[in-house]
């Protein structure tokens, strides 16, 4: 089954008592059993829900994977992975990452005596001095938020493999039509299912998918035990966001590539960093691992200041000034002061995270007006 197939038909069927073609909104909190213990494969909503069960097929089937699980949010679904690790346990995470993960790794977990290495990825061997006996996660963003670095998905899986360590590949970037980890050697992929998955700015959301069904029925045991599980409407809405992902998302790497070219050549501007340009130190990489570069554009002003940046934000019509992205409409934010606020200032700026920073998630809008709204806020 080809991807824009998979996206529209894949675990889903139609709903078997009325025969309707979208899964229903199964707004229940209980089931009706027989007698005790025996009931329809549903027992209780926080535990299983045929709309949650429908969509956690077709993410599996998305990714290439044995098994998914939702949650109520990205993060849930990040806290679920962490929570399968013990006091003592280490990390190895990439130095460039979502601001709520470095949050997470550090504020939550790194309380409860887990150690996170936050290194550069760049070069995939560099992982093996920070590999110990306490090493069981290794960590993968790439594309990076918001750097837009791209780490080698297959060597770093290999290494881990090696030692007999775990990889969770963050795949919210790119979304499975652009990459799957698994095929790459990853045992699990999250994704903020948020952004591209849903594509419509109107549900929060997360997912887990897997390698192996073993593991997956440990992170079923979190999701039922934690309880951060997303409603039944909520689900619904990633299941009808997913049915046009393959278009959106390729609407939005062919505007992105024409804004990446525009932003290059314009006299205020001083980095633009795009996997898609020769001159990315991934690009090589991006190329072979993905199928095209992405709708996310970060760019740093030669007035290197706040100031600045708040300039080009506040004089935007059509890029909205908010956080967040993946959705139809194209958004702009200031990382230093937004999505990254909870990374410390001298961490950001080892990695290039400048306080004129600024990322775009590009839309699906007409490309020319998209780039006119650009070249008037900075002009």
């Amino acid at each position: 089954m080809k991807f824009g197939t998979k996206v529209i038909h894949a675990g889903i069927k139609p709903d078997p008592a009325t025969g309707a073609i979208m899964t229903p909104i199964y707004q229940t909190s209980t089931y009706a059993q027989e007698s005790p213990g025996k009931h329809k494969g549903f027992e209780y909503a926080r535990t299983k829900n045929p709309t949650r069960s429908a969509l956690e097929a077709n993410l599996a089937a998305l990714e290439n994977g044995a098994k998914a699980i939702c949650f109520g949010s990205g993060l849930a679904a990040i806290n679920a992975m962490l929570q399968t690790l013990n006091p003592g346990d280490e990390i190895i995470a990439t130095n460039d990452l979502y601001g709520g993960t470095y949050r997470l790794f550090t504020k939550i977990f790194g309380r409860f005596n887990i150690k996170t290495h936050f290194i550069s990825m760049d070069q995939p061997n560099d992982i093996e001095s920070y590999i110990n006996e306490q090493t069981k996660l290794i960590w993968i963003e790439t594309p990076t938020n918001p750097m837009l670095n791209i780490i080698d998905i297959e060597a770093v899986c290999a290494i881990a493999q090696q030692h007999g360590i775990r990889t969770c590949v963050d795949n919210t970037f790119a979304s499975p039509y652009l990459q799957t980890p698994i095929d790459l050697g990853a045992d699990v992929v999250m994704h903020s299912a948020t952004k591209y998955l849903g594509g419509h700015s109107d549900v929060v959301h997360g997912a887990l998918v897997c390698k192996d069904e073993t593991f997956a029925q440990e992170l079923f045991f979190l999701q039922n035990a934690a309880g951060a599980v997303p409603g039944p409407q909520d689900c619904f809405l990633l299941l009808r966001g997913i049915k046009t992902l393959h278009l959106r998302v390729q609407r939005a790497c062919d505007n992105a590539r024409t804004i990446a070219n525009f932003l290059k050549e314009h006299p205020k501007v001083d980095q633009v960093y795009y996997p898609g340009f020769e001159s990315h130190k991934g690009h090589a990489i991006a190329k072979r691992q993905m199928r095209d570069f992405g709708g996310m554009v970060s760019f740093s002003l030669k007035e290197d200041t706040f100031e600045a940046a708040a300039r080009v934000l506040g004089s935007t019509h059509y890029f909205t000034c908010a956080e967040s992205l993946g959705g139809v409409e194209s958004l702009i934010g200031h990382p230093a002061s937004m999505t990254h606020a909870s990374i410390p200032r001298e961490e950001r700026l080892k990695v290039g995270l400048t306080d004129s920073l600024i990322r775009l998630s590009i839309g699906i809008e007409d490309i020319d007006d998209l780039v006119t709204d650009l070249k008037q806020a900075l002009g």
